[in-house]
């Protein structure tokens, strides 16, 4: 019988999943941890949907049928070695219809116990969406550029905290130099997906850290229900001056290639403006990273700082620290929020 969402991604925990749409459509997003194995190549699935528009549903089975016939011992022999000893799998396509339902009798057939998911990847899609709508107690970790807020938040996690690292699943940083170092960002699709992983195994009922961040990280896109929910959140801004986070930043960027440092900042000229974008290209043609993160950082605090005052100042937490101890300052912070209750005036707060 086939599965609701749920009950399909409970399964999913301890058995494999098949997704039987073309790598295309795979490639685009899809279930994480999923395999890909296409009842049609993506040349093939344009031929079925082209003979559907044209002769009808049974004229596309028939030549679906032709399309397949060689390769479904092929299709069981890959399926069978995702699950060897326990024989069986989850099944899904786009809609929940003939193609994940033929995969599955095949593999019924060969002695696999297949199950498919009712709705496809469609209704996953819906529930992934509609998953951010529920209200979770975010506190928001915000920062200048260079705070170190990634590694603060790893030790929030190392301190008993739920987290979501939002820039870790999109392969990015956030700024101009984000992608330097990072794997290939997703599609925003594969992006809500992993988003959604992360989010629905955490507890309801505890709080949630994320970081502060602008609507995109890099080109993923924060699913609009749950930036919403960040924009009215309680916000922890760590206040970090600058002389520390100019040394964080030439940490983190010495020795990476010229050319991705030359590129990232001629991204951001014309709002550095010219004679700032050529003194860091010069200072970077002289290995002076402090230089350029001490240019560059003036461009980024202030746009920061704008993000910020567009919030309700009575939401948002100042802490004030002058030394880059990621694990102290969590510590600070977990003290700070056992003891926080939301504001009832409009007056701003702060901690230390």
């Amino acid at each position: 019988m086939p599965l609701s969402v749920a009950d399909f991604l409970n399964q999913a925990e301890f058995l494999p999943v098949i997704d039987v749409r073309s790598p295309g459509e795979f490639a685009h997003a899809h279930l994480p941890g999923a395999v890909n194995i296409p009842l049609f190549d993506n040349e093939e699935r344009a031929l079925v949907g082209t003979k559907y528009k044209q002769a009808g549903k049974d004229a596309a089975v028939l030549l679906g049928l032709d399309l397949i016939g060689t390769k479904m011992s092929g299709f069981v022999r890959q399926s069978r070695k995702l699950n060897p000893t326990g024989k069986e799998v989850l099944v899904h396509c786009w809609r929940g219809g003939m193609r994940s339902g033929s995969f599955a009798w095949l593999l019924n057939t060969a002695g696999i116990k297949a199950t498919t998911l009712v709705g496809g990847y469609k209704a996953y899609r819906n529930t992934v969406l509609d998953a951010f709508t529920e209200p979770r107690n975010l506190i928001i970790l915000g920062g200048k550029t260079g705070s170190g807020k990634t590694d603060i938040l790893k030790q929030l996690a190392e301190q008993g905290e739920q987290i979501i690292d939002l820039e870790a699943l999109a392969h990015h940083k956030g700024s101009s130099y984000g992608a330097i170092g990072q794997l290939p960002q997703p599609s925003t699709e594969q992006f809500e997906n992993v988003l959604f992983e992360v989010w629905r195994k955490l507890d309801h009922t505890k709080r949630i850290w994320l970081e502060d961040e602008s609507r995109n990280v890099g080109s993923c896109f924060i699913p609009m229900a749950l930036w919403v929910q960040m924009r009215t959140a309680p916000v922890a801004f760590v206040d970090v001056p600058k002389s520390v986070r100019v040394e964080r930043l030439v940490r983190e960027y010495t020795g990476i290639d010229h050319t991705l440092l030359v590129e990232a900042t001629e991204r951001i000229r014309k709002r550095l403006g010219g004679k700032v974008t050529k003194d860091a290209l010069d200072a970077l043609t002289q290995n002076d990273y402090a230089t350029v993160a001490d240019l560059t950082l003036d461009y980024y605090d202030k746009a920061y700082l704008h993000g910020l005052s567009q919030r309700d100042q009575a939401m948002v937490n100042k802490l004030e620290i002058t030394a880059d101890e990621p694990a102290q300052t969590a510590g600070q912070l977990i003290e700070w929020a056992d003891g926080y209750e939301a504001p009832v005036t409009s007056s701003s707060h702060s901690f230390a």
